[in-house]
Order: C-alpha cells, then sequence, then structure tokens
C-alpha cells in the first residue's frame, strides 16, 4: 500500500482510534460523516463490484449520498458471491473466511493492513473487555490460530492472549471437541495461583463445555477478577441456547458472577465489535456499544431506516473497513436504544451462520 490517498483514509482512522484509547470520544457525529463517505468515494473508485452495486441504487461520483445514512450496504452473503476488495487481494495482510453456512463456498473478507485490525480489536476489547488492563490468563475456547488461520475469532483472540496476557494462553477446542479435562486442569491451576482467568467461547462450546464439567461433577471458584467473553450466538440449525440460563450455568460451574460475563459481537465482513455495555450486565436487557468508528443503522425490509426501539434488520458502518465496503447489511435483528442496540438474533428464514456453528457440529458430534 503506497498511494497518498489511501494512507490517508487509513491514518484518519487511526488517530480516530487513538484519541479514542486516549480517553477521548474518538470522533463526533461530523468527523464520522466526513470519513465514512470520503471512504464510500474511494471504494466505488476502486471495488468494482461495489461501484456496480451502488449504481443500481442511484449513487456514484457524480451522485455521492448526502450523509453516511445513505451510504448503499451490501448484504454479507455478498462477500460470498463477489471479492470485495479496494486493492488487489493476493497483497492481503488478514484474510477471513465465514463460518458455519450451509452453501458450497465461504465468503471471504481480505483485509490489506493487518494494523487497521489490530487497533479496532484492541481499543474496543482494552474498554470493554479490560477496563485497567489486568494481565489475565486466557484460556480459550475458539480455534487456534494456528490451525484456523482464516478464522476471524481465532485471529482475535489469539492476537489479544498475546498482547494482554501473562504469558500461559491455551485453546481448548479441537477437531475432537471442547476438551473440558484439560480445561479444568488449567484452571485448576489458575485458582492455586490465584491468577485471574479470561475465559472467552462460543455459546455452543460452553455449552459442551459445562455438560463435560458436571458430568465429572466438577465446580470452580475462579479467582476474582476474572471474566468471561461469550461470542457467536444463542441459535443454531437444531438448538438454541437461552442467554440467561446459560450465564446461570456459567457462575454456578465457574464462579464467574453474571455482571462479569460480556457478550461480544462481531462478524467476519467487519473489523469492529460490539461489546455488552458496563451499566447492561446486570439486567436482563442487554444493550450492545461499540468504538465510535463503528455504527449501526435499524432499517426495515426495503432498507429503510425505522425509529428507535423498533425492531428491524442491522446495518453496520464500520471506518475501519477501508478494504472491503463500509457499510453491510445483515440478517440479524435488532433495535435501537440510547447508548447502543440490542441484538435478537437472526431473521427466521436465515440460513444460519457464526462461529457457534463450528462449536455446535463438535457438540453434535461427540453425542453419535
Amino acid at each position: 500500500m503506497s498511494d497518498s490517498e489511501t494512507r490517508a483514509l487509513d491514518d484518519a482512522f487511526l488517530r480516530i482510534v487513538a484519541a479514542y484509547n486516549a480517553g477521548g470520544e474518538g470522533c463526533d457525529e461530523t468527523q464520522f460523516d466526513a470519513l465514512a463517505r470520503a471512504l464510500f468515494a474511494h471504494q466505488i473508485e476502486r471495488n468494482e463490484p461495489y461501484r456496480r452495486f451502488a449504481a443500481t441504487l442511484g449513487y456514484d461520483d457524480a451522485r455521492p449520498p448526502a450523509t453516511w445514512r445513505d451510504i448503499p450496504a451490501v448484504p454479507s452473503s455478498a462477500f460470498k458471491d463477489a471479492i470485495l476488495a479496494t486493492f488487489d487481494p493476493l497483497q492481503a495482510e488478514l484474510v477471513f473466511h465465514t463460518s458455519g453456512t450451509t452453501a458450497a463456498a465461504s465468503g471471504k473478507h481480505y483485509i490489506e493492513r493487518a494494523a487497521l485490525y489490530d487497533a479496532s480489536l484492541l481499543a474496543g476489547f482494552d474498554r470493554f473487555m479490560l477496563p485497567g488492563r489486568p494481565k489475565l490468563r486466557y484460556l480459550l475456547l475458539v480455534p487456534n490460530p494456528r490451525f484456523a488461520p482464516h478464522s476471524s475469532l481465532g485471529y482475535m483472540m489469539g492476537h489479544v492472549s498475546v498482547l494482554r496476557g501473562e504469558g500461559h494462553a491455551a485453546y481448548f477446542l479441537s477437531d475432537d471437541g471442547v476438551e473440558a479435562a484439560a480445561f479444568a486442569r488449567a484452571l485448576d491451576e489458575a485458582v492455586a495461583q490465584q491468577q485471574p482467568v479470561c475465559i472467552a467461547a462460543t455459546a455452543f462450546a460452553l455449552v459442551a463445555l459445562l455438560d463435560g464439567l458436571a458430568a465429572d461433577g466438577r465446580t470452580f471458584a475462579a479467582p476474582a477478577g476474572s471474566r468471561l467473553m461469550e461470542t457467536g450466538g444463542f441459535k443454531g440449525r437444531t438448538v438454541a441456547v437461552e442467554r440467561e440460563e446459560l450465564y446461570a450455568r456459567c457462575t454456578r460451574a465457574l464462579g464467574i458472577a453474571p455482571d462479569s460475563i460480556v457478550a461480544e459481537y462481531g462478524m467476519t465482513e467487519l473489523i469492529s465489535q460490539y461489546y455488552d455495555s458496563p451499566e447492561s450486565r446486570s439486567s436482563l436487557l442487554r444493550v450492545k456499544c461499540a468504538p465510535p468508528w463503528l455504527r449501526t443503522l435499524v432499517v426495515d425490509s426495503y432498507g429503510r431506516e425505522v425509529r428507535d426501539g423498533e425492531t428491524g434488520f442491522l446495518r453496520h458502518v464500520d471506518l475501519g473497513n477501508r478494504s472491503s465496503v463500509v457499510a453491510v447489511d445483515t440478517e440479524d435483528r435488532g433495535y435501537r436504544v440510547p447508548g447502543g442496540i440490542v441484538l435478537l438474533g437472526r431473521d427466521l428464514d436465515a440460513i444460519p451462520r457464526g462461529c457457534s456453528l463450528d462449536a455446535e457440529d463438535l457438540v453434535a458430534a461427540s453425542k453419535r
């Protein structure tokens, strides 16, 4: 990456992240709008499939969107149907594949600079998962990035555990299933050393873990300061997991209080993530919030924005997505509230997808 326009866009994004890391707002509405529209102009110039798509909706160089809310959003499924990149994909520093679909080919998100993903990831994780920046031991029920290099979740937690951990991270999800006995030994060791842990897992991996621990009659009192990050969704192909029930089981089995259990919401097609807001973690109504460079509209089935409190589909606008498309439509449903969004899950007619489905396959396989 060498041209000045691309570098200027990336530098503008990284300045926003740096301002947020310094404790500031990061960007206001005016700054967000200006950079989002600049990214759109850059992308329709260099991303031919997106240019054609935008043109069908009446937008081009001569007719740009009036505000960031008008930027045409591609459906997330488009990452499976086309190469959505503003650069030569062979030069990508990161390539993430979508998972859990029943389609023959997975979608691919090409990211030219890992630095953009890393900056966004760490800023959000530090703010919502690691206030005070404690050094935790990471016990991970996610794909090991050594063996699953195209898993965005594996990359995310691998990166965090190296840069924010105390040096003894371990993985307990393999092709054979969730390794509950090995996890128990690792947590026993952390308890003995009074070393706080961060457990990261998909919803269905947690179910498999809790079932395995229950079969052996094991419960724990995780050291003070421990926390759990759950991700991947609660609805699968054959079963659904109720959040309150799962979190209550985690508290009983692991000794981690409900307000130290944080749900993360992310997508392969975005570089930024949502997390449960600190204020909502003791409530049945968990509100998702994100760094200021990721904003979400709620739209109806025709793509029209609905009022706050009304249920619709989530449309994400991520200023970190310079390499692909800045606006992405999803089949996830939710509604806006003050301070963020409430996630309701996927459209009932949508093809199930997401990180949890890999773990669901492992749960099912272990019962055959």
